[in-house]
């Protein structure tokens, strides 16, 4: 099981590292859905990760990122 914990926390480390690489090279903008849910789903892997290792500081950041990705998601549903 611990294997598969880390596996999804290290996915969300390289979603979360691809999708800023991809903003900060103009492949991406920052206001588009797929930059949100990739931020989303790496945030939900941290979670995942931290909260099993018992960070939370770590964890409380990644729902918060999380969190802010969801609303940003929501507010572009309507573009």
């Amino acid at each position: 099981m611990i294997w598969a914990i880390e596996l999804v926390g290290w996915a969300g480390a390289i979603t979360i590292l691809a999708a800023y690489l991809l903003v900060s090279t103009g492949r991406l903008s920052g206001q588009s859905a797929v930059f949100q849910w990739m931020n989303v789903g790496g945030a939900a892997g941290f979670i995942v990760n931290s909260g099993y290792h018992g960070a939370v500081p770590s964890t409380a950041l990644n729902v918060v990122w999380m969190m802010i990705g969801l609303a940003t998601l929501w507010r572009l549903r309507g573009r």
